[in-house]
């Protein structure tokens, strides 16, 4: 009486499964391009996006007494480079091109006037008034107009952005094209345009209220 005995069967090589796996993640990537270039399927296969995010919340009211005289509308390509000491920047460093737009406003704060900064004479026909100089608000950097140009990073810096959080952040930029467009505006005229709007607008409303001279001056 005879028995067969079965063959036990063999495994896989470890080159076999390598190779295997291989060809796996090279036809995933091959699907991928083929669905994105049918938009069909692509949108058939996309994300979809939901926002939800809880109400906002008012945190504090303050009253405000400037008056935004002047707006200045700015641009600024800034060129930010990293290196490292003793490796060359195919390795380590970044360097990256970026476009900041953004906006500044001159105002003139008419809560500091006080009673002894207006004077009016008996006929109500004549007024003088004494203001501050305008002042310039904090830049604001407009996202809808400002972007990246390029981006260059090392190949350290390339796998540090795969364990980050916030991978290609652009924060030192922008703090940069913020500090350049404050600068600018310094340098601009942008206060003397406030005050010259800010003395037409008295001028005119205080007319408009029967008084015929109307004299503005600023003072620190």
């Amino acid at each position: 009486m005879t028995t067969s005995i079965k063959s036990a069967p063999r495994r896989m090589p470890g080159w076999a499964k390598a190779l295997t796996a291989v060809v796996v993640v090279l036809a995933v990537m091959f699907a991928g391009i083929r669905l994105s270039l049918l938009p069909g399927l692509r949108d058939f296969f996309g994300t979809e996006t939901r926002d939800r995010t809880g109400p906002a919340l008012l945190q504090s009211i303050q009253d405000m007494s400037r008056y935004e005289a002047a707006s200045g509308n700015f641009q600024v390509v800034v060129d930010l480079e990293k290196d490292a000491k003793f490796l060359p920047d195919a390795v380590r460093g970044t360097r990256t091109l970026y476009v900041g737009a953004g906006t500044v406003d001159a105002y003139v704060d008419l809560g500091q006037v006080g009673d002894k900064d207006v004077t009016v004479d008996e006929d109500r026909t004549s007024a003088t008034l004494r203001l501050p100089h305008a002042r310039l608000g904090t830049p604001a950097l407009d996202p809808d107009r400002s972007y990246a140009v390029s981006k260059q990073r090392g190949l350290l810096d390339r796998l540090g952005d795969l364990f980050s959080d916030n991978p290609n952040g652009e924060q030192a930029v922008q703090k940069l094209a913020v500090k350049h467009i404050g600068d600018a505006a310094k340098d601009s005229g942008l206060t003397a345009r406030a005050e010259a709007n800010t003395t037409d607008m008295l001028q005119g409303l205080l007319r408009s209220l029967g008084f015929k001279e109307v004299r503005v001056s600023y003072s620190a």
